[in-house]
């Protein structure tokens, strides 16, 4: 595994201050995440758009990095390929719970299906009880949104894990996120699909890098970081995260510099 060219953390007092990551190098492995990270966060995960910068960043990245490029998103796959229409990037979705790999092969980690199917009716009730909650069904994964209620966030947190415990349910672990509570399958998470990934061409052998913004991806901080890599947390908010780029717009700024630098390269050898 080729390291890029340079450390970008400073020592000061023996600890060490977070800044900006250096641009990439060809020779990584990149990990995304969307909501919070590419695009900015919306009232409900359907409002969200990706202007055309987006759309046109991403290819041109996977094509840069030799196609190791993945998106690892709470979003369902078939909702990442809404917003992306015509890419069929590699995708986690779901926390993990499913996987598309380079190749187009999609893994899926659905434990108790009739558990999540109960989960789903008790939940249906108690969001439509309350105005201003929102759930999400994605498939193998429901997440109540208190984004236009935060006051109801107690209440929220309170009823999702009563009604875990009611049901008896096993096989699934609660997430927190900005402002929602998810159900995602146990022992799944953005560390465990990227790590999947790195195992596969044409991750294998790159210096990954992770950026998100949420509790949910500080899994995947991890385990970058248990591989010798750079995670990175967008905007305020303790994390784990070794480096730090303050909003979605410095996302895109330093994604765009990393291409240049990345074709600048490719130029000179």
């Amino acid at each position: 595994m080729r390291v890029p060219r340079l450390s970008a953390l400073r020592a000061l007092g023996g600890r060490f201050v977070r800044r900006p990551p250096p641009v990439l190098s060809p020779h990584c492995a990149l990990f995304l995440d969307i909501d919070g990270t590419l695009l900015e966060l919306a009232e409900r995960p359907e409002a969200a758009r990706p202007d055309r910068m987006v759309s046109e960043l991403l290819p041109a990245l996977g094509s840069a990095l030799d196609g190791a490029f993945a998106l690892v998103t709470g979003r369902a796959i078939s909702d990442v390929d809404r917003l992306f229409p015509g890419l069929a990037m590699p995708v986690a979705g779901q926390h993990g719970a499913e996987r598309r790999n380079a190749h187009g092969t999609v893994h899926i980690h659905a434990p108790a299906p009739q558990t999540l199917a109960r989960l789903r009716a008790l939940f249906t009730t108690f969001a439509n009880a309350h105005p201003g909650l929102l759930l999400e069904d994605k498939g193998h994964s429901l997440a109540i949104h208190y984004r236009q209620a935060p006051e109801l966030e107690a209440l929220v947190h309170r009823a999702v894990r009563d009604g875990v415990e009611a049901t008896g349910t096993t096989g699934y672990a609660l997430q927190p996120g900005k402002c929602l509570l998810e159900l995602r399958p146990e022992g799944r998470d953005k560390g465990e699909a990227i790590r999947d990934f790195m195992g596969e061409s044409p991750f294998r052998g790159r210096f990954p890098v992770f950026v998100g913004d949420d509790r949910g991806d500080e899994h995947g901080f991890a385990m970058v970081d248990a591989l010798g890599g750079w995670s990175v947390k967008v905007g305020r908010g303790r994390s784990r995260a070794r480096f730090r780029l303050g909003e979605v717009a410095a996302v895109r700024r330093w994604l765009a510099e990393s291409l240049a630098d990345i074709r600048a390269v490719e130029t000179t050898s």
